[in-house]
């Protein structure tokens, strides 16, 4: 519950508990989105931003998609023609057209299924890292009158139980989460505006990732009635205005599902690794860490955690980072997994400890000594 709402209902819950828990990690996919029926008598909800699934394709886009695909293809059947190996068709695809060696090849199982598009995969993410470039914070909670790092950490606590009860994507949370920290990192917030900033933040990533994003309505019923639908509205204009309107933000989520594809990870070790990651965003000290820096740092620990063993050539040629890049930050989080938690701010651990999540909260943190090993 946050100590910052002016309510009228200050002891009770502020998250209206909508449906139980899915089961998010049955698969890695798209989540079952709630209700639209209003929560307990709450204002009717309305739909909050258009299907984008709907909107039309440039053409110029269009063409160069087909194109590129029609010249996969035909280079795709002339190899058939003379190798009559598929196998070795797909590495010749893989090698000369995307340029990835075999041996790193991560995308090639997927090449008949448009969805996945293989041929951009690579560079998808080669741009969301040199975006990361961008959006570097350092920080800022010195320069803040009226803040403090633990204020900081109640919200994302905060934050979490909103995406967990509304069910939307992790996406959507480290989203949410990111523009909080740049929003705060160049303005002065007062201490009872905090959860109107991160309520607001969330209903933008919500618009930004989600299908069926909730809308001002719902996000004022989970602030108690605290605020006016005018304040929200102004402060996502504020939001807006402070990010430029660029709100894509390499977040550290995206890039961990895609490095644990370089080891085959199971579900289990992928969410210990989402588990160490999501623990991370309470703490400042992790604010100023790149996203894909600190996505190869989890996935490490739960390598290691898992006896899986440590960090691959492969995932050094997709994350870009060797062991010593990661050793930094890899410390860092051991030092806040071995910390004694609090127990004000206990929704991530209780959410991982469910047996939907495995279990993985209640795994035993790996020794030091054992991750210095993996280190050297």
């Amino acid at each position: 519950k946050m100590p910052f709402s002016r309510g009228k209902n200050p002891n009770t819950s502020k998250i209206p508990k909508l449906h139980p828990k899915g089961l998010e990690n049955q698969q890695d996919g798209p989540q079952t989105k709630r209700s639209s029926s209003s929560p307990q008598g709450a204002p009717k909800k309305r739909t909050a931003f258009v299907d984008i699934t709907n909107v039309r394709v440039p053409f110029t886009f269009l063409f160069i998609r087909v194109f590129v695909q029609t010249c996969t293809t035909v280079l795709l059947l002339s190899c058939c023609l003379t190798r009559r190996d598929l196998k070795h068709t797909k590495n010749f695809i893989i090698s000369y057209v995307f340029q990835i060696p075999p041996e790193y090849d991560i995308d090639s199982e997927h090449l008949s299924d448009s969805v996945h598009a293989v041929e951009y995969a690579k560079d998808i993410f080669d741009y969301l890292k040199s975006r990361e470039e961008k959006f570097v914070l350092h920080d800022y909670m010195a320069d803040e009158q009226n803040l403090n790092s633990n204020m900081r950490a109640i919200l994302v606590d905060w934050l979490v139980e909103v995406q967990e009860n509304f069910e939307l994507n992790h996406e959507t949370l480290y989203l949410a989460v990111k523009m909080t920290d740049h929003y705060l990192a160049v303005s002065q917030a007062r201490r009872e505006s905090l959860q109107l900033i991160g309520s607001t933040a969330m209903l933008i990533a919500s618009k930004f990732e989600e299908r069926a994003p909730p809308c001002v309505d719902d996000f004022l019923y989970i602030c108690d009635d605290a605020y006016k639908r005018s304040q929200l509205i102004a402060m996502e204009i504020s939001i807006l205005q402070a990010l430029n309107f660029d709100i894509n933000i390499p977040v550290p989520y995206r890039f961990l599902r895609r490095y644990a594809k370089c080891v085959n990870a199971g579900m289990d070790t992928l969410t210990l690794a989402r588990f160490i990651c999501e623990l991370s965003l309470l703490e400042m000290d992790f604010v100023p860490v790149r996203a894909s820096l600190l996505a190869s740092a989890c996935l490490l620990i739960a390598l290691v955690t898992k006896d899986l063993g440590g960090w691959t050539q492969c995932l050094q040629f997709h994350s870009g980072y060797s062991v010593e890049d990661l050793a930094p930050v890899v410390r860092k989080l051991h030092d806040m997994l071995i910390g004694p938690p609090d127990s004000k701010l206990a929704v991530i651990r209780s959410k991982y400890a469910h047996k939907v999540f495995f279990e993985v909260a209640l795994i035993p943190t790996v020794s030091l000594e054992t991750l210095e090993g993996f280190l050297k």
